[in-house]
């Protein structure tokens, strides 16, 4: 069985027992491997994925190390191969950039770090900061957060939130307790809205859940609520998000994926007021993806059931 590995990512399958070939993420698939029977995907372009659907013909397995496999679905593999995603390989890393993410949203971290610029010592945060009629806003202790999409990156972020205090609340598919955290049903979702202080996105971008995050959910948060999306661009409608931004109806937000990626020079969003922008930088480092490929590998030599099974 033939392998392809990419050439962003380093991965110890010398135990496979299989031929084992990098490939570079952002060129067509060199001749000599198109006969690969299993494909590992980490960073790729579009351009790369679709030349692989088209020309990789023995293909059995495409194993991404993403947690989300969307761009793997949208490349046109053939019905055939079998796509498995790299969940839990990220929920460490992201659930950290999460949590990075909510503090420094609730903190205000942004106006502190233009302060600091400016070398201005702020005395105006000071005063709002430490006003009682403030004081929910700036801290997570007491705080209501819903995460909507409770998967197993929700699973390590929600006690890290409650150990600060928290009130977490999941929202999936369907309810019930997850992780130890109640979870209500997506139909559910306006009635917690109404009391959230914290709204976190970790949404997977399916046809489903494009711009879930519209004007009508963000109508439903309090004006002094936070958003904080480390799931994907394409589940945020990004114009509804700068006109609640602009107009006061969303106190800050901090996202660390876009619709499109990198994100435009010109884009509105640089310059929007209240908003913290990371380049996708949640995960980005795979943690434990070696010992995943081999697993599903000895999975597919052997007839069983694949793990992280997406199609």
């Amino acid at each position: 069985m033939k392998i392809l590995v990419p050439n962003t990512i380093e991965l110890d399958l010398g135990t496979s027992g299989e031929e084992v070939a990098s490939y570079q993420v952002d060129q067509p698939i060199p001749d000599e491997h198109i006969d690969a029977e299993v494909l590992v995907t980490w960073q790729n372009t579009s351009g790369n994925l679709e030349d692989a659907a088209r020309r990789l013909t023995n293909l059995r397995l495409v194993q991404t190390l993403a947690a989300g496999p969307d761009s793997v679905l949208a490349a046109g593999f053939p019905d055939n191969v079998q796509v498995t995603s790299g969940r839990s390989l990220h929920d460490g890393p992201v659930a950290e950039h999460a949590l990075a993410l909510v503090l420094a949203a609730v903190r205000r971290l942004d106006v502190l770090f233009e302060g600091q610029k400016s070398a201005l010592w702020d005395r105006e945060y000071n005063a709002a900061q430490s006003a009682p009629d403030t004081e929910q806003l700036y801290t997570l202790d007491g705080a209501k957060v819903t995460i909507w999409g409770f998967g197993s990156i929700a699973g390590r972020l929600a006690p890290l939130l409650a150990a600060l205090g928290a009130e977490v609340t999941g929202v999936a598919n369907s309810a019930g307790e997850r992780y130890g955290f109640p979870v209500v049903a997506t139909g559910d979702l306006p009635k917690v809205l109404a009391t959230t202080d914290v709204l976190i996105s970790i949404l997977p971008a399916t046809p489903e859940t494009e711009n879930s995050l519209n004007e009508e959910i963000l109508d439903a948060l309090p004006d002094t609520a936070v958003f904080v999306n480390v799931g994907r661009g394409a589940t945020v409608d990004e114009d509804a998000l700068l006109a609640a931004l602009r107009d006061g109806r969303l106190r800050a937000a901090a996202v660390d994926v876009t619709k499109t990626e990198p994100l435009p020079a010109g884009s509105e969003l640089w310059s929007a007021p209240n908003l913290i922008i990371t380049p996708h930088v949640a995960g980005n480092r795979p943690k434990g993806g070696s010992a995943l490929v081999l697993s599903n590998i000895a999975a597919l030599r052997e007839r069983r059931e694949l793990k992280n099974l997406v199609r």
